[in-house]
């Protein structure tokens, strides 16, 4: 009999916390039962990842060798919902488990038949959620072994033996209690029904059976159990019966044998030590009669002060009231050597806090990368967070690596998942131009080729009321609306789908009809690969199992299957770095890395908030014997700190996350918290955030060829520079020639956005429409005038394709409106003028290349006897008049120009120059601002302006005058379309030129 198992039993082992488990116990086996015993041996370990971890630890100490491995199984720890290893031996007399698919199914039936709340309206979606609540309920009555039934009764009939009564709850508690205690006994009555058992209770059963088999035939091989902290009690009775067999043996992760008896009384759920603390009580173990592994004893001082150390920082809190008496003994251990507790407990362990994720995803895959410096050296990001863990793999990508990551890709981010996504929006929502696009111009497509006219034609701009209209706008393109008929009737069949209710099965297979319609290949091409077979299970699944379960409206069915489609992983593998990985801290159980980066160590992300649980209150679940939300936050309590327990340990912290302000996690806080009180600091990295920040900014050894690009000066041909102009394009002209250049040299044109949202550019345009159709049509003024111009406005808004919503939040605004151009019109009319209403003018005149001709269009000109006013109408701020008269916005003035001396309407007219009027049309009042200034005429500023804009024009007809970019940035009123084309960014920003405030230069030219 091995020295392992020569011990009477029960054999109870620890591996300290910061060793490498799965190494340790390899080789502890190995040294004890030999080459030839080994084989013999069976290992049980929570997981499949161990289990298969535990292979390779006994592979490496065979030295490339031959080896009889021991027989290797994963049991689960059933509190983490793994996957047991293979009981199907034992479940003969068990009926098959429910698929957890169908489970939701079925407890979402019996919620929508019991479940009464308050206040919202039942619907499949929301029976669906509650489900997926009622399912973790159901496993916590599972796991815990727990018969709910006689609890609720005497919960809801007040005859309980507890201080609280159903009465006294807020009425939430008492309807799920009431619902609770229907529910547990519906709940095995369906199951019978159906021939089937729940899946939590199956895999208890077989533990149980388990347990069963080995008290009755006991193995007589070399048994271990190992790695298991023992949270459920079908487990924990399993362990137990494991550490007595003959030759069986119990191995504890992280065990705390230095905590003193006080403060180890004084363990509770939420404390890392509180799972093992139960276990060994549940068996009456006393933690002295707990074993260090043999080849885990420990002779070096320095692991054991950092392990140490977090116990320390992490005792119960009822214990660290003696903090600084515990320091003080710490200090008082500092021997002649200079051996010191604390400086050699944080030896090894660093502490970043970056301000933001960006700035934490940098440094950390950083320190992933120095790692690869050093051969065979393994870097593990262990992190919660999925965000920050794909942030990370992203910043890797600058190097070309890719990170083994537990997490997978999200089918959602696939190819197929986001056409399937579109294609459920659609749904809901069948005129939305960027997802009819989206499926349009998707890879996999049927359409793909005859897409880009629909898009540029028919989708662009404004949305469509319905479908017929983007059938007309492509009129003039037969083959594109023959192509856009075939799809448009297809999309609104699967939209029409939803007139009735139907069974969540029939709206499925309608779901992948229309998907597999919609592709190339007769949809084949939708389910190829992994991101394709997932999606095929996951909808075949829905189509079994969502037999007879009622979805009354596409936006439920939507939210269902979109939701599903959301959370479904692909784990695929990869060409991915063995020796980069990043696990969740529950796959980074028994994982061994040579550096460990602990990430997301904010309160709320690690340790996570406990789950809000729409059934049960504390009270409730005290009263039915179910845990506490803190046995989790124990468990990833005692995760963090086998993590942190390692020798190169890099805790990383954000101060925001997500934009939003963030507090150290409770670990991390009462850590920095104990050395500050022993007067050390935990050392930090500020080399790896200047590496990091110099990774992001700009070269500064640059070679002499790599500049940012200069300011663009094309100076294009004389032949091809324009013969024409408009005066909203001389606004242009004047501030960003560039602008001009690309539009009417290159003829590069803005393209219209696709389901363009509601701006303020719109809502001009309808309240100029309804102005110009006012006074056109001669409207009555008074009270029937603003009833006139509400009605007009309504219908201006509704040309712009404004939705039902967008009119509703306009319409408060219309009367004011209405009653303040009433009253402008009033005034105005008061002299009798004759108006020009939205007419075209132009006027010729000649250049060394010939005839030029500024042309117009004037939303009013106003003939009086006495002169001529001109009117243009904003609903934004207009410009000032010293702007105005400085010649950065001559839209007025050019516009007087061409009427005093070309034409308006075919008409030339004599009269002297009015006023020159911005018009502010606003629900606040309609405000005049006059251009001129005082001591100035009309008639003056017109001919200034000419005179300017002819002494420009004169210079850009010479090739040698280019067409700079910005030469009058603060009158640039936003962000111009053709920047980018410029290189803005470069030149203005990162180089070494600045934008000319005034364009005098180019009048010099």
């Amino acid at each position: 009999m091995s020295g392992i198992f020569s011990l009477i039993g029960p054999r109870w082992y620890s591996i300290p916390s910061g060793r490498s488990f799965l190494d340790d116990l390899a080789r502890g086996l190995y040294e004890d039962l030999g080459p030839l015993g080994l084989s013999e041996a069976q290992i049980l370990t929570p997981t499949r990842r161990g289990a298969r971890a535990m292979a390779r630890a006994f592979s490496e100490l065979a030295h490339g060798g031959a080896l009889l491995l021991p027989q290797v199984r994963a049991i689960g720890d059933l509190d983490e919902g793994e996957p047991p290893f293979d009981l199907e031996f034992l479940a003969l007399d068990l009926p098959p488990a429910l698929s957890s698919t169908r489970r939701r199914f079925e407890l979402a039936r019996l919620v929508m038949a019991h479940y009464r709340p308050d206040g919202y309206e039942m619907t499949s979606k929301v029976a669906l959620e509650l489900a997926s609540s009622l399912c973790g309920f159901f496993d916590s009555l599972a796991l815990e072994e727990v018969d709910a039934s006689d609890r609720l009764d005497d919960l809801v009939h007040s005859s309980a033996a507890s201080q609280y009564v159903i009465d006294e709850w807020a009425r939430h508690w008492q309807v799920s209690a009431k619902f609770l205690s229907i529910v547990v006994h519906e709940w095995p009555r369906r199951l019978n029904e159906l021939g089937l058992m729940d899946p939590s209770q199956r895999r208890v059963a077989l533990i149980r059976k388990l347990g069963e088999q080995w008290t009755l035939r006991p193995p007589q091989h070399p048994l271990v159990l190992a790695g298991s902290t023992g949270t459920a009690p079908s487990m924990a009775d399993l362990m137990g019966l494991v550490a007595n067999l003959p030759q069986g043996a119990v191995v504890l992760p992280g065990l705390d044998l230095s905590l003193d008896d006080k403060a180890w009384r004084q363990v509770e759920d939420s404390h890392p030590q509180g799972a093992l603390k139960r276990l060994l009580e549940r068996h009456d173990v006393a933690r002295a009669d707990v074993k260090t592994w043999p080849v885990s004893v420990e002779t070096e001082r320095g692991s054991r002060a950092r392990r140490r150390l977090l116990n320390e920082a992490l005792r119960p809190a009822q214990a660290t009231e003696d903090w600084l008496q515990q320091i003080a003994i710490m200090k008082s251990e500092a021997d002649a050597s200079g051996f010191d507790p604390f400086t050699e407990g944080l030896r090894g362990l660093t502490l970043i806090e970056a301000r933001q994720d960006e700035e934490a995803a940098a440094q950390i895959a950083v320190l992933m990368r120095e790692t690869l410096e050093t051969p065979d050296k393994i870097a593990a990001l262990i992190t919660p967070d999925i965000g920050l863990a794909r942030r990370v793999s992203a910043h890797l990508t600058r190097w070309g690596l890719a990170a083994d990551s537990s997490a997978g890709e999200p089918l959602a981010h696939s190819l197929t998942g986001r056409f399937l996504l579109d294609i459920l929006a659609l749904a809901v929502d069948p005129l939305d131009p960027v997802r009819l696009l989206s499926v349009l111009k998707h890879t996999f497509g049927r359409y793909r080729e005859q897409s880009d006219l629909i898009d540029r034609v028919g989708l662009r701009t404004v949305r469509p009321r319905d479908m017929t209209e983007v059938t007309a706008r492509l009129d003039n393109y037969p083959e594109a609306q023959g192509v856009w008929l075939d799809f448009s009737a297809r999309i609104s069949a699967w939209h029409d789908a939803f007139s009735v209710a139907r069974a969540l099965s029939d709206f499925v297979r309608r779901f992948v009809a229309t998907a597999e319609t919609l592709t190339r290949d007769d949809g084949q091409m939708l389910w190829q690969g992994a991101a394709g077979a997932s999606a095929s299970s996951l909808l075949s699944g829905l189509i079994t199992e969502g037999e007879g379960f009622e979805v009354a409206s596409a936006d439920d069915f939507a939210e269902i299957v979109g939701h599903m489609i959301k959370t479904e992983t692909l784990r695929t593998g990869g060409n991915t770095h063995p020796r980069l990985l990043i696990l969740g801290a529950i796959e980074a159980r028994l994982v061994k890395a040579d550096r460990l980066i602990l990430a997301g160590l904010e309160d709320g992300v690690w340790p996570q908030s406990p789950p809000l649980d729409p059934f049960l209150s504390r009270p409730m679940r005290a009263a039915l014997g179910l845990p506490s939300p803190e046995r989790r936050t124990g468990l990833a309590a005692h995760d963090f700190v086998q993590a942190a327990s390692a020798e190169d340990v890099w805790l990383i912290t954000r101060k925001r996350r997500e934009g939003e302000p963030q507090v150290m996690s409770r670990w991390l806080w009462r850590l920095k918290t104990l050395c500050q009180g022993a007067k050390v600091e935990i050392s930090d990295a500020p080399h790896i955030a200047d590496w990091a920040h110099q990774l992001s900014e700009a070269v500064t050894d640059a070679p002499e060829s790599l500049k940012p690009a200069a300011r663009p000066e094309p100076r294009p041909p004389s032949e091809v520079r324009p013969t024409s102009m408009s005066v909203t394009e001389v606004e242009k002209f004047v501030r960003d020639p560039y602008a001009i250049y690309a539009r009417r040299i290159l003829n590069l044109k803005l393209r219209d956005r696709a389901n363009e949202p509601f701006e303020s550019a719109r809502r001009g345009r309808a309240v100029h429409k309804a102005a110009e159709i006012f006074v056109e049509r001669d409207y009555p003024l008074g009270a029937a005038g603003e009833a006139a111009f509400v009605d007009l406005l309504e219908q201006a808004l509704r040309a712009e394709n404004l939705t039902e919503a967008e009119i509703a939040l306009q319409r408060p605004l219309f009367e004011d409106w209405a009653k303040h151009f009433v009253a402008f019109e009033t005034e105005r009319r008061a002299g009798k003028p004759r108006f020009i209403i939205e007419k075209e003018g132009a006027y010729n005149f000649e250049t060394a290349r010939g005839t030029f001709t500024l042309k117009a269009r004037a939303d009013r000109i106003e003939v009086r006897e006495d002169g001529i006013d001109i009117l243009d109408f904003k609903t934004g701020q207009p410009p000032s008049a010293k702007e105005a008269v400085a010649g950065f916005f001559p839209q007025l003035t050019l516009t007087a120009a061409i009427v005093k001396y070309g034409t308006f309407d075919g008409v030339r007219h004599d009269k002297p120059m009015g006023e020159l009027l911005y018009v502010r049309l606003s629900p606040d009042g309609a405000k005049l601002k006059p251009v001129a200034e005082k001591g100035i005429s009309s008639d003056e500023l017109t001919d200034q302006a000419l005179d300017r804009f002819k002494t420009r024009i004169n210079a850009y007809e010479k090739a040698s005058q280019p067409y700079r970019s910005w030469v009058a940035p603060k009158y640039l009123k936003k962000k111009g379309d053709y920047d980018q084309l410029a290189r803005l960014y470069e030149w203005h920003i990162m180089g070494d030129e600045d934008a000319s405030s005034e364009p005098a230069s180019e009048d010099e030219a």
